[in-house]
């Protein structure tokens, strides 16, 4: 069925062969909207960040989709913007309060199947390195400049460590790995869907994001 980007939030009950569920709700990454994750990231159990693989390289920090699962929670993102709103995503994990589990981070690398690397497992190892090589390279430029711009006098201040949060790792003077973030482990992912195909009850396709669901669901 044709789609298109939504411009409200969206909700669903998935369920599992094995008669388990979760609700899913949809976040769009129209500006005026995708912030509305943070109302429900107190109720997230995971939060999935979906990213176009086939067209980052072409876009650097470019990227088509982003979502979030709270049972799971799932948005969209603009394409000029994904570092920026990953950073939120991230700050926004990072600021939860202690006595609040946070929220499995999941990256979906999507669209695999049209990079052409031959076998479907070479596919999923070039999606899932590119997504994770681009994006730790736009976030660390994003760190980067928050160190520069903090001056010794701004650094009691509460906006310029809340600019700064999200992205602390390791002891604070390497580039930012998503190995080592602080705010807990993120796992990677590749997934595709073809029009017209029955890719989720297939092998491939999605069959990597239900294992994950139900492992850490």
């Amino acid at each position: 069925m044709p789609t298109h980007t939504s411009m409200q939030t969206n909700s669903s009950i998935y369920s599992f062969a094995s008669n388990r569920t979760f609700r899913v709700i949809d976040v769009p990454g129209h500006p005026r909207i995708r912030n509305q994750f943070q109302e429900h990231l107190l109720n997230a159990k995971t939060i999935a960040f979906i990213v176009d693989a086939s067209t980052i390289s072409r876009n650097g920090a470019a990227v088509a989709e982003c979502a979030f699962l709270p049972y799971v929670f799932i948005g969209e993102v603009t394409q000029s913007l994904i570092s920026r709103h990953l950073h939120t995503v991230l700050h926004s994990v990072t600021s939860l309060p202690p006595s609040q589990n946070p929220p499995f981070v999941l990256i979906i690398a999507h669209k695999a199947d049209l990079l052409k690397s031959g076998t479907s497992a070479l596919q999923d190892s070039l999606a899932i390195n590119r997504v994770k090589s681009i994006l730790e390279r736009e976030l660390e430029k994003r760190r980067a400049s928050r160190i520069r711009d903090v001056t010794v006098e701004s650094l009691g201040e509460e906006n310029e460590k809340g600019e700064l949060g999200g992205l602390e790792c390791g002891n604070g003077t390497e580039n930012f790995k998503f190995d080592d973030w602080e705010g807990g482990q993120i796992s990677f992912i590749s997934t595709y869907v073809r029009p017209g195909g029955d890719d989720v009850n297939s092998e491939n396709g999605l069959s990597k994001l239900r294992d994950w669901l139900v492992e850490y669901m």
